[in-house]
């Protein structure tokens, strides 16, 4: 019989907190990957997190490297936990930092976790889990545990089906009848290969897929290990679980997929940010925050409800603090602190807000107030935190290039961004 309780208390978790995010620049021009803020008032880093907690697992690790400040102080403000619970309880920063045995930074993936084994080793666990610090999706991975324990694998890989068209952009897995991966391919090219690694008609049907279409089992970049197998595979100076410590591993270990059918995203890019994002605002919308079962936490800023002064809204989330009056929104994700005026119009925006109210600033006579101004027209586009535009300002990728870096603004994939802290005058046309 499975005991997932004692399972879960002897699981450690491990969430990577990210490297350079070279594609979500300028959004990381200033912080890690896991640290950028998501639906208004999350951060990417309370997904991997929060599922953690709704799952009983309530030791993790996070390993921070590349502008890792704002990272670190979400998780210190927001994840405490009661000294006096009989299982320990924690969530625990560990940065890139010299040791007498190792001067270099994370050479990757599996170097981080390797860096870090003398943390792990202090307490008592049998199972290790490693996350990403940077995906969308709401998982219990106490199924994934449940699927280790009865295959009695070493390793549990969770795996995504995905299209013919989207498997080059992934690690590919081939399968047994059992669910066992017998051979891995990192981001497949050729026909051949994507034509032996397609999931076969029989296994289709058992993963209640529709066998008219094409499908692989992507990586979804979480594994889960025994303690024994984790120590083992990291015996060497591989620096990558994807690229490297998994396609060896499956050679000498017993490697197991766990098929996950639910909604994923990679937050890897502006675009896939941009819709992840807005997305949050449909009808029925592919995450849902309104879950219980799979609550998402963050830090808890007590900041009063938002106020609407005069509004036409639709389909847009609107977070804690703002105030609007007479603003014109369509799908909008408006996060904290956001002030929005009179005869603006926003359409398919993400803004991000504020860190604090201007009232709470030295006041200045050159600035614009924090927020959005008068007589606005934004669209399509990612305005990060602590932006002030003034009044009769446009804003709107219509007629540019897909690549342009100006000086307060900046073009990704079709999507303007505003990075952190600009600026942008009176009557200015982006």
């Amino acid at each position: 019989m499975i005991d997932l309780a004692h399972a879960a208390d002897k699981t450690i978790a491990v969430v990577m907190g990210g490297g350079a995010g070279t594609r979500l620049h300028p959004l990381t021009a200033e912080r890690s990957k896991p640290a950028v803020p998501l639906a208004g008032k999350y951060r990417l880093v309370d997904i991997p997190i929060s599922n953690c907690l709704n799952s009983g697992l309530r030791r993790i690790y996070v390993l921070t490297q590349f502008n890792s400040l704002s990272l670190h102080q979400h998780i210190t403000e927001t994840y405490k936990f009661d000294s006096f619970h009989y299982t320990p309880s924690f969530v625990q920063i560990l940065a890139a930092e010299q040791t007498p045995t190792t001067s270099s930074w994370y050479e990757g993936t599996a170097d981080a976790v390797r860096k870090n084994m003398t943390h792990y080793e202090e307490q008592d666990y049998e199972y290790a889990l490693i996350l990403s610090g940077d995906q969308l999706y709401n998982l219990d991975y106490r199924s994934v545990m449940t699927a280790h324990l009865q295959s009695e694998a070493d390793i549990t890989i969770a795996t995504l089906p995905v299209s013919r068209q989207e498997a080059p952009g992934f690690g590919i897995m081939e399968t047994d009848a059992e669910g066992g991966i017998t051979s891995f391919v990192e981001k497949p090219s050729e026909e051949a290969v994507l034509e032996k690694l397609r999931l076969t008609e029989a296994s289709l049907k058992e993963h209640e897929l529709d066998p008219t279409e094409e499908r692989y089992l992507a990586s979804m970049g979480i594994y889960l290990f025994k303690r024994k197998a984790l120590e083992e595979v990291l015996h060497n100076d591989l620096t990558d679980f994807g690229k490297h410590i998994i396609p060896q591993a499956i050679q000498d270990y017993k490697v197991q997929s766990y098929v996950f059918k639910g909604y994923w995203e990679d937050i890897g890019t502006i675009r896939s940010f941009f819709e992840a994002n807005l997305d949050l605002a449909a009808d029925v919308p592919s995450f849902n925050f309104f879950d219980p079962r799979g609550q998402v936490y963050t830090h808890a800023r007590f900041l009063p409800a938002s106020k609407i002064n005069s509004a036409q809204i639709n389909h847009a989330i609107v977070s804690d603090g703002c105030v609007l009056s007479g603003a014109i929104l369509n799908r909008c994700i408006i996060g904290i602190r956001s002030i929005i005026g009179a005869g603006t119009s926003l359409k398919d925006v993400v803004m991000m807000g504020a860190d604090r109210f201007d009232s709470e600033l030295p006041a200045s006579d050159h600035n614009p107030p924090l927020g959005i101004g008068n007589n606005c027209r934004i669209e399509r586009a990612i305005i990060d935190k602590n932006v002030r535009i003034g009044n009769d300002v446009v804003i709107t990728p219509d007629g540019k290039p897909d690549h342009v870096d100006g000086s307060n603004f900046c073009l990704r994939e079709g999507i303007v961004v505003i990075p952190k802290g600009s600026v942008i005058p009176d009557g200015t046309w982006i």
